[in-house]
């Protein structure tokens, strides 16, 4: 059997067991990743004896994460951001190297070149670790994580100029590193220009006709070509991969496949991601961190609170609350993956030493590891730094929490018919926590406040979090059949004489699911034909009682008086295929939006596109008949409508095109 591969099934091994474990011990799977990659590594098993040669790979993550993250701005978002990318963006990272590189002089005998490649990579970011931790938590829309984005975005910019210049540090005069950094800026304007064009023009063409084929596969393919070419684009011309990726995603964003693109790159994402930590973990040498281990650990300390002062200080600078600020800060205060990157070219074009490059390694995998914790309490902490109470309006749990509610439905599925359920039981003031494992679902109707937990119903434990133990009912709003059997199953293992009240589309599962344990069947067919039968029977003359008793009666009967029906030449249109449902999207208001300031009733032309549902301003929902306030940066606007108006209405508010 060919060596690599048993390498790689041993470091998948590595993975696996390590990912299990520390989700056993609530820990995020990116520790466990670069745990992995330290027992694979160097410093552990060494299982690779060159785990550089991997990095290539782990890079096609990066692209992938970008593609998405491109997904999520659009152009019309960007533009409404530009103050906070290219300012606070450009401030921090300017203020961070600069400082970065005073501090390496004063302590290190290095050059100047040197001293500068190494505040560089101490002013970069993690985008990987903080995108993927901040979506997990379903607080990407939030204004705190819109600013560390903005700042984000500008660094993997600035990467750029750093990868150029590097192999030019080595001997090179100051007339030829200026010509570079030209010829560097007409390239970035050039294949800026190519992609933007191409993914405005013909990417939503090719799309059109890949989706016309209704094939899954070859759409995802499609999806995969469309990054990487992006990607490879942008690498030809000597630019960051991970820029043409997202300029890609951008353009695909404004288009109607947005959400099945996402889709269809997220699983590659996220295994090339691990993959990506764990050769982060593979460069940590426990030779150079048991040697200057105190360097180290003040080393770290001190990057992180100067990082968080300094977003502070920028952010400051641009009319954003402390509250925001502070928090924006410490979601920023890692090391990013591009350092490493910037590292290991360094090192090897004898800017910086060995040495100097497992240092910053080292600083960087510690920052990362303590990551994931500091974003989950950003918050918390930012709160403790800036008690500012005419803050605390804007204030948001990062993920919803059912440890308060009591007498509450848990509802298993946030479809139409679980969000109907979900509106009717909100106008009685009944509480309920809902449960849906679509991502997008639960990002847009999070956004709007719901009370949503991204989820397996199927899952014990998902069910214990949606506070199951003090429910009232547990509601399975989802059609397979299949699956309500499991979910009653877990449901009936967290509580015994708990409800569980399944809809079903016809009675053919009814008596399946009643002895799988379900209290209560609703085929929404024969429910359907039920409300009907009433209103005529109203209409007829019956009186009210009678119908009620007769509708108690066919229920109890389980619908027996409607089975049997005579077959005909034609056949009915399958039930939802010619329902054109509404499409919901929050729309979060940057600092920069065209809506900013202006009422409703100045926005006349959006009424005339999309119905508006509700308006949010912290953790208050306002009916838009209520509301004559002007709209503040933050406030998310819920419109609905049909997909094509509710891109428009989006870019009307952030742009007023």
């Amino acid at each position: 059997m060919d060596n690599s591969f048993v390498q790689i099934v041993l470091l998948m091994l590595i993975a696996v067991v390590s990912v299990a474990v520390f989700k056993r011990i609530h820990l995020p799977p990116i520790l466990a990743y670069l745990f992995a990659g330290v027992i694979a590594g160097p410093s552990g098993i060494s299982l690779f004896a060159h785990p550089e040669e991997m990095h290539l790979l782990a890079e096609v993550g990066i692209v992938f994460l970008l593609f998405s993250l491109g997904l999520e701005f659009s152009l019309p978002k960007l533009l409404a951001m530009r103050s906070l990318v290219f300012g606070a963006g450009l401030l921090q990272m300017l203020t961070t190297t600069l400082l970065g590189c005073l501090v390496v002089l004063m302590v290190t005998d290095v050059s100047v070149s040197a001293a500068i490649v190494l505040g560089g990579m101490l002013a970069l970011s993690s985008t990987a670790i903080v995108i993927k931790q901040v979506t997990e938590m379903g607080i990407l829309n939030n204004v705190r994580t819109q600013l560390a984005i903005s700042i984000l975005l500008f660094q993997d910019l600035a990467v750029v100029p750093f990868l150029i210049v590097i192999p030019l540090l080595s001997g090179a005069d100051s007339s030829s590193l200026a010509w570079a950094l030209s010829l560097a800026l007409v390239k970035g304007v050039v294949v800026v220009a190519v992609l933007m064009s191409v993914g405005k023009w013909l990417l939503p063409w090719v799309f059109r006709e890949v989706a016309r084929t209704r094939t899954d596969e070859l759409f995802v393919l499609t999806t995969i070509l469309v990054a990487l070419l992006a990607g490879g684009l942008t690498y030809a011309f000597g630019l960051s991969m991970a820029l043409g990726a997202f300029l890609a995603g951008m353009m695909l964003g404004e288009s109607q496949y947005k959400y099945q693109l996402e889709a269809d790159i997220r699983p590659f994402r996220d295994i090339l991601m691990g993959l990506f930590f764990a050769t982060v973990g593979m460069q940590l040498e426990l030779r150079v961190l048991f040697e200057f281990w105190y360097w180290i650990i003040l080393g770290v300390a001190l990057l992180m609170v100067t990082k968080v002062v300094l977003v502070r200080i920028s952010a400051s600078l641009f009319a954003m609350s402390s509250v925001d600020a502070w928090s924006a800060g410490i979601k920023l205060c890692q090391v990013g993956e591009f350092s490493f990157v910037i590292a290991a070219l360094a090192n090897s074009h004898g800017v910086i030493t060995p040495t100097q490059s497992s240092v910053i390694v080292c600083i960087g995998v510690i920052s990362m590891a303590l990551t994931p914790y500091l974003i989950e309490r950003s918050l918390e902490i930012a709160q403790w730094l800036a008690p500012d109470k005419r803050a605390l309006h804007t204030l948001e749990q990062p993920v919803f929490e059912a440890e308060d509610i009591r007498e509450h439905v848990v509802i298993c599925g946030f479809g139409r018919v679980g969000q109907s359920v979900a509106r009717m039981l909100d106008m009685e003031d009944v509480e309920y926590v809902v449960v849906d494992v679509d991502p997008i679902r639960v990002h847009e109707s999070r956004s709007a406040g719901e009370p949503v937990i991204f989820g397996d119903a199927t899952q014990k434990d998902i069910l214990l979090n949606a506070g199951i133990t003090d429910a009232k009912l547990v509601l399975i709003t989802f059609s397979d059949a299949e699956q309500a059997k499991l979910v009653i199953d877990a449901a009936r293992q967290c509580r015994e004489d708990i409800d569980v009240m399944v809809r079903t589309y016809r009675d053919a599962e009814l008596d399946a699911l009643y002895k799988a344990g379900a209290s209560q069947v609703v085929p929404e067919l024969q429910e359907g034909s039920l409300m009907l039968i009433t209103q005529v029977m109203h209409y007829a003359g019956i009186p009210m009682s009678r119908i009620l008793r007769r509708v108690r009666e066919e229920r109890k009967g389980r619908y027996d008086h409607l089975h049997g029906f005579y077959p005909g030449e034609t056949t009915e249109i399958s039930y939802g295929t010619a329902d054109k449902l509404e499409f919901m999207h929050a729309v979060v208001l940057g600092a920069d939006a065209f809506a900013i300031g202006k009422t409703i009733a100045e926005l006349g032309k959006l009424t005339e596109k999309v119905k508006i549902k509700s308006i949010r301003r912290g953790t208050v929902d306002w009916d838009p008949a209520d509301w004559h306030q002007a709209l503040a940066s933050g406030d998310v606007v819920v419109v609905a409508g049909k997909p094509r108006r509710v891109e428009r209405a989006e870019r009307y508010l952030l742009e007023g095109d």
